[in-house]
């Protein structure tokens, strides 16, 4: 890097009225700054929190179940943390076990949703708060994670019900973050730094999966 050059005499000289214009000017943005901030973190006061309708889901395909508390925490994302990836698990088990697990205080991981081997989707945790399902906490903090029923050395398991629920369903996320659909932005859990995790496994069809979420966020699905 070079060094910063002194001022010619020729620069613009800034007189005092446009310092005290410029310093105004300044004192209004950090005023604006300090209220979107405030309006951001209102809820987080002790007794206080952000409304939020019970139940509610941000994917209409998709049926409410709630996770355990202990298995997330309460954000205003994309606000406070930016939404710029989808991240794919496995179960490792059947859809009714990985419910009773993301129900459990004592499991600490849960993921936003779950796509069953018929298609079936169950939100259980809403987009903006933060999944504990990556094991790498910035992971957590921008992506929304997705399991599906099944076991990664089975590849029956991977029914076409559930690609084409769960690419609708990571297409609809896409569009509303405006995450491009690559495979940059779509992993899987064995792609997250520091994961100690192999899902979604071997038998796991990329390009297929890749062509069904383009598909249906083009609306040709």
């Amino acid at each position: 890097m070079g060094q910063r050059k002194a001022p010619k005499d020729g620069d613009r000289k800034v007189g005092r009225r446009a310092l005290l214009i410029g310093g105004a000017a300044a004192a209004a943005g950090s005023a604006v700054l300090a209220r979107d901030e405030l309006a951001r973190l209102w809820w987080r006061t002790p007794g206080v929190e952000k409304p939020r309708k019970e139940g509610e889901v941000d994917y209409a395909g998709a049926r409410w179940v709630a996770a355990s508390d202990a298995n997330w925490r309460r954000a205003d994302r994309p606000d406070d943390f930016g939404i710029d990836m989808v991240i794919v698990h496995v179960t490792q088990g059947s859809f009714d076990s990985a419910v009773k697990a993301f129900q459990d205080p004592g499991h600490k991981a849960a993921t936003h949703y779950i796509v069953r081997q018929d298609g079936h989707v169950a939100q259980m945790i809403r987009e903006l708060d933060v999944a504990y399902h990556a094991g790498n906490r910035d992971y957590n903090e921008r992506s929304v994670g997705i399991e599906h029923e099944g076991f990664v050395d089975r590849p029956q398991d991977l029914t076409d019900e559930m690609y084409e629920a769960s690419a609708r369903l990571t297409a609809r996320i896409c569009a509303r973050y405006d995450i491009p659909v690559d495979r940059e932005h779509i992993i899987g859990h064995v792609e997250v730094p520091g994961t100690d995790h192999t899902d979604p496994g071997p038998h796991w069809d990329w390009d297929k999966y890749m062509r069904l979420v383009r598909e249906a966020r083009t609306g040709r699905a």
